[in-house]
């Protein structure tokens, strides 16, 4: 039977939460009947077959032709063997190593992965407006994202526009090395590039070079260029990256209506055949790359030919994507994200809609799902501190309610009150009052007088002091200072050197 905590009994406990390791406790929703996803599947690999993938990069196209691909100029016809056989040696479950074997990810259908809004050109908030994303924006976005347990990815968050291109993946690297321990991004943006960020990964986590292929220690993303065309940085990206052994996440951006079919079935086919083909690449290149299937579909407005996000075409497309990623029994991601310009109530309809079709559709990992605004031109720091207020309360969800016997309470609540009384004062209460429920970052649960007394704030005001209180801590992980000290010396040099430019 539970006690009452006497006077004695020192300070209650505090609530501790771990966001980390969630499971998707939704069963997955269809949108589409089994039998017209096969088909979508069969339509797919009809088009790679028939109609052909456009490849940029003459490796690839080698690459290609070797496996037995036909290839006709810069046009590569994929036929549905070479499709199955990359599906067969692509590792269902992959774990990608973070700072800390605690913030390790495990990427599997069923596992469940938030990253925060990313790739922006601009950053936002209340206290210096809109503005280009610079080197500063970029290491308080980290700041952020490391702060808030739900989030166990890092995104390529802004894209810090004051540092040069040929300089710009030195200071990326080193700012998620040093800020946080999480599972790092890097951009695939050419050999070059990409071999001096893995050579700054590898030795700041001390590992050598056959510890640094056999597991996945970064990811980039792998954007397609919709309809059928693999580029050059991309398709150089997935070799790269499948060569290395670190984790390419194939997201083909489709818009319904622009540069995808109208329809929901036939965009996320055309989806679905640019996914398997970027996927085929990897395993080509190396059996058994890490490589996770994504998509990120959603519709455009017809009326203005902009992006619109969180619709309901974008709820279907999402259900569609997880039902196909189920058929092929691969890890996948999806999206969320925002139209909106400002963090307003448009904003947050938006990234719960998106967000609820990449639940309810069995996403592994869910990028914008927090800070994303006009269609990812912007992040909000304060959006994103209100997309993570949801965010945690999707993860409690995940860690599902308990109904023991301690938690039915027969003797320390339901025997413990007479009819007409109250509950405040149970034992049971008394025992959870500060560990039961969640406690909110930014809302505000008190009633209007109070609230009112308290300068009548809105979620977006009170967002502004969580963000400035979190930048204020500086809170980051602990770093060896021999191996910090070794990648700023690896930078100066390479600096000192020239760089690397990006490819394009």
């Amino acid at each position: 039977m539970s006690r009452r905590r006497g006077r004695g009994a020192g300070p209650p406990p505090s609530r501790a939460v771990d966001y980390h390791n969630l499971r998707n406790p939704f069963p997955p929703m269809a949108v589409f009947p089994e039998d017209r996803i096969a088909a979508m599947h069969d339509t797919a690999l009809r088009t790679l077959e028939e109609l052909g993938m456009r490849v940029l990069l003459r490796e690839a196209v080698e690459i290609f032709r070797r496996a037995g691909a036909r290839v006709v100029e810069d046009m590569v016809f994929i036929g549905r063997d070479m499709v199955a056989a990359a599906i067969a040696t692509a590792p269902t479950s992959i774990t990608g190593r973070a700072g800390r074997r605690a913030k390790d990810v495990t990427l599997e259908l069923g596992s469940l992965v938030f990253q925060p809004g990313a790739g922006a050109p601009h950053a936002t908030d209340l206290k210096r407006g809109r503005r280009p994303g610079s080197a500063r924006d970029y290491r308080e976005y980290t700041t952020l994202a490391h702060h808030f347990d739900v989030f166990q990815m890092m995104s390529p968050s802004v894209e810090p526009q004051d540092v040069p291109p040929h300089l710009r993946h030195y200071f990326t690297t080193e700012a998620q090395l040093t800020l946080t321990d999480k599972f790092p991004f890097i951009f695939a943006r050419g050999t070059p590039q990409v071999t001096e960020c893995f050579e700054m990964m590898r030795d700041f986590r001390g590992v050598s070079d056959a510890e640094f292929a056999a597991h996945p220690h970064t990811y980039t993303i792998i954007n397609t260029n919709s309809p059928r065309t693999l580029d050059v940085p991309m398709a150089q990206g997935l070799i790269d990256f499948a060569k290395a052994g670190q984790l390419s996440i194939v997201t083909p951006f489709t818009l319904m209506g622009a540069m995808a079919p109208i329809t929901v079935a036939g965009a996320i086919t055309l989806s679905h055949a640019e996914a398997l083909a970027a996927i085929t690449l990897t395993q080509l290149t190396r059996p058994g790359a890490p490589v996770c299937y994504g998509t990120f579909t959603s519709n455009v407005d017809m009326k203005s030919g902009a992006p619109a996000f969180g619709t309901p075409g974008h709820f279907q497309a999402s259900l569609a994507a997880g039902q196909l990623a189920r058929h092929i029994g691969l890890p996948w991601r999806s999206a969320a994200g925002s139209a909106s310009n400002l963090n307003d109530v448009q904003a947050a309809n938006e990234n719960q809609m998106g967000l609820w079709g990449c639940l309810m559709a069995g996403a592994t990992v869910v990028i914008h799902s927090a800070g994303w605004l006009e269609g990812g031109l912007s992040v909000s720091y304060e959006k994103i501190v209100t997309d993570c207020e949801v965010l945690n309360m999707v993860a409690e969800l995940c860690a599902g309610a308990q109904a023991g016997e301690d938690e039915i309470g027969y003797d320390s609540a339901l025997s413990a009150v007479d009819p007409s009384g109250h509950f405040f004062a149970a034992p049971q209460t008394m025992d959870r009052y500060n560990t039961e429920f969640y406690e909110p970052i930014v809302h505000d649960y008190a009633n209007f007088g109070t609230w009112t007394e308290r300068g009548a704030r809105d979620a977006s005001a009170r967002a502004t002091d969580v963000w400035q209180a979190i930048l204020d801590a500086d809170v980051r992980p602990a770093v060896d200072h021999a191996r910090l000290g070794a990648l700023h010396d690896y930078i100066a040099r390479r600096t000192e050197a020239g760089g690397a430019p990006p490819e394009s």
